[in-house]
């Protein structure tokens, strides 16, 4: 570990990805019952270990707040005056922390997904195909490194032999960054967290999940729909989870003018991680093909006459 980032040796895979045979399709495995994880999060409750940037806390020492909520919360009198100041250094070293562990890990895709999922569930292993996939066209996996869909995108990733990262984050209940990670950084804030997810993703594989994976889901919608943000594929999987929310925007939203048509296009709906990983590649060529050639444009040379 050094400050708030953490590094592994990858994980030993017992059986090799490969080899492994399921006698159900990807869409049977999205349409069976998910566990109710309620058992797991009891028990690393139960452990009692609290991550607050690099520093780990146990026992009684676990604060009742989070740095988020202290930082958002009413101020009374004039003590932000000191107290803010000194957030605005802390927030500024998790930037400079989370640029320099992730600026050489290249091309990658960000998979989200609920933290609630059980090792064995469908989603769980949904999800560790897709980090599979991901890693054999030539993709690092980001997740937020807890358990679950993440622990499953990250599982995947580590067994066939490519780069797992988890970006943590302070949370008064689960989670700790899982063992499949090997490039893990932790966060106090949650909003230099996310840009960590979006400036070093090519794209978002998103999976079943609850508020946390909504937020991820909507705010990269917005980014990519405001032009905010380069316009980077957004794939949700498992689309009997998704249909409800598909269809009200469609009836709803969509209907009601609050959104355009063109919007439900950034969306991308799949079963198959093979297919999602697919729409993340030919996205990925479209926008480096967009690149070079905004690149030739500003490169060359002004016609004579024009320069001031």
């Amino acid at each position: 570990m050094r400050g708030a980032v953490w590094g592994r040796f990858r994980p030993l895979c017992p059986v090799p990805l490969g080899r492994r045979r399921c006698t159900t399709t990807t869409r049977q495995r999205c349409l069976l019952a998910r566990s109710d994880y309620s058992g797991a999060v009891s028990k690393r409750a139960s452990s009692r270990e609290y991550r607050r940037g690099p520093v780990l806390l146990r026992g009684q020492q676990i604060p009742t707040t989070t740095s988020d909520q202290r930082l958002l919360a009413p101020s009374h009198g004039s003590s932000w005056r000191h107290d803010d100041p000194r957030r605005v250094l802390r927030i500024q070293s998790e930037f400079v922390e989370g640029f320099g562990a992730l600026a050489e890990v290249g091309a990658a895709v960000s998979v989200f997904g609920s933290a609630r999922s059980a090792e064995g569930s469908a989603d769980y292993a949904l999800a560790q195909a897709v980090g599979a996939a991901l890693v054999k066209a030539g993709y690092a996996v980001i997740t937020g490194g807890g358990p679950g869909v993440m622990e499953g995108a990250n599982r995947g990733a580590a067994e066939a032999g490519g780069l797992s990262v988890g970006l943590g984050i302070e949370l008064p209940f689960e989670q700790g960054i899982n063992p499949w990670v090997n490039l893990g950084v932790d966060f106090r804030y949650f909003f230099a967290r996310k840009t960590m997810f979006v400036k070093y993703s090519e794209g978002f594989i998103v999976l079943p999940g609850g508020f946390g994976t909504m937020d991820e889901l909507f705010e990269a919608l917005t980014l990519v729909q405001t032009g905010k943000v380069t316009g980077f594929p957004i794939v949700l999987m498992c689309t009997s989870f998704w249909a409800g929310l598909i269809d009200w925007l469609q009836a709803t939203v969509v209907a009601g003018g609050q959104i355009s048509q063109s919007d439900m296009d950034l969306l991308h709906l799949c079963d198959d991680p093979d297919e999602a990983v697919q729409i993340v590649v030919q996205a990925g060529e479209q926008l480096r093909a967009q690149s070079r050639r905004a690149a030739h444009v500003v490169a060359r040379p002004a016609a004579p006459g024009t320069e001031w």
